[in-house]
């Protein structure tokens, strides 16, 4: 038996695994439904589409492809698949439109822990920061006002004082305070017509702080009756509850005889009674107080404005600026140092 010669046709190369390039081409996604997040639930996504014309929620989840991106509410998002809001139906979020402002704020002011490293984003694409405060019973709280202002100005989201319990007390004492910001604000009580208020937020995204018994609940169920019927809608998106450290939107109803087509959206923020500011630099700080800001362009570089010697003490010893001013601005220094009796104080 002769022995069998073998020739290049009996051998098999396997391609190098770099030999052809990878290619991913994603899908376009061209039908898409251009929608609103109004809540964010485990995984879960309350939608309102935009063009829809009624509050029909669409639940949805992450698509993979968003990779490490979050989504959080007030984001303008792009959905694909069952969009009917229908029992049961589920949608894709495949698309994260550009952001027009950010409002985040972190756990704590200390920014040498990891804690109080850690950044929160409250809300996308609002441009209102309603910040609620009583004008008595509990008395008003500037060091949380001005912590508020602070996170506006850093953001690009202009703020808004709604002063409430205005039967218990005057706000003269507040405005005094901000007599040189120029802050607008409006003065409400129990029987109070919303008017101005609603005048305010409409055409606009506006997100709602304040601590508890200030009467933001009260207030945002004068201004959305239906705003519990809604939130239960909404917690059954995550089939779980709607707890006090979620944010939701809700939709302002139509006043008959409107002439503005839009009457904005509110975000109410139960679990937001505070701002941590470490994720604000030193230098950034100072934009919540613009009535301070002349007094430091005459400072030595790399001036800190704690000192007695600070050219900034001496232009509000000079009757140029509120002491308390000042005061409240060395606080937020001191706590983002990590001082927690600043922190408390304020």
């Amino acid at each position: 038996m002769s022995k069998r010669e073998y020739d290049e046709d009996d051998v098999r190369i396997r391609p190098g695994r770099s030999s052809r390039p990878r290619t991913r081409t994603r899908p376009k996604h061209e039908d898409a439904v251009d929608a609103l997040v109004i809540t964010v639930d485990r995984g879960r996504y309350g939608c309102v589409p935009v063009d829809s014309g009624d509050d029909e929620i669409v639940t949805a989840m992450r698509a993979r492809e968003l990779g490490r991106k979050s989504v959080v509410v007030g984001d303008r998002v792009a959905l694909v698949g069952d969009t009917s809001g229908s029992a049961g139906a589920l949608a894709r979020i495949v698309r994260i439109s550009g952001r027009t402002s950010v409002l985040r704020r972190t756990a704590d002011d200390d920014d040498t822990t990891p804690e109080g490293r850690l950044e929160r984003v409250v809300v996308a694409n609002a441009d209102q920061l309603v910040i609620v405060s009583a004008l008595a019973d509990p008395p008003p709280r500037t060091g949380f006002i001005d912590r508020c202002l602070v996170a506006a100005y850093d953001a690009g989201i202009e703020p808004l004082l709604c002063l409430t319990k205005g039967d218990l007390a005057g706000p003269e004492q507040v405005l005094g305070y901000y007599a040189e910001l120029d802050l607008p604000y409006v003065r409400l009580q129990p029987d109070s017509d919303l008017a101005d208020l609603r005048n305010r937020l409409a055409g606009r995204m506006s997100v709602m702080v304040g601590h508890s018994g200030v009467g933001k609940s009260t207030l945002v169920n004068r201004l959305v009756p239906d705003a519990l019927r809604a939130v239960g809608v909404v917690s059954a998106i995550g089939k779980g509850r709607h707890t006090s450290t979620s944010a939701v939107a809700l939709r302002l109803p139509r006043l008959k005889g409107s002439k503005k087509q839009d009457p904005g959206w509110i975000i109410d923020t139960p679990g937001i009674r505070s701002f941590g500011l470490a994720h604000v630099s030193a230098e950034s700080l100072l934009h919540g107080f613009p009535d301070l800001v002349e007094g430091t362009l005459e400072d030595q570089p790399n001036c800190d404005h704690t000192g007695a010697d600070c050219t900034l003490q001496k232009w509000v010893d000079d009757g140029n600026a509120d002491p308390r001013r000042l005061a409240s601005y060395r606080r937020l220094l001191a706590s983002r140092a990590g001082d927690t009796q600043a922190t408390e104080i304020s």
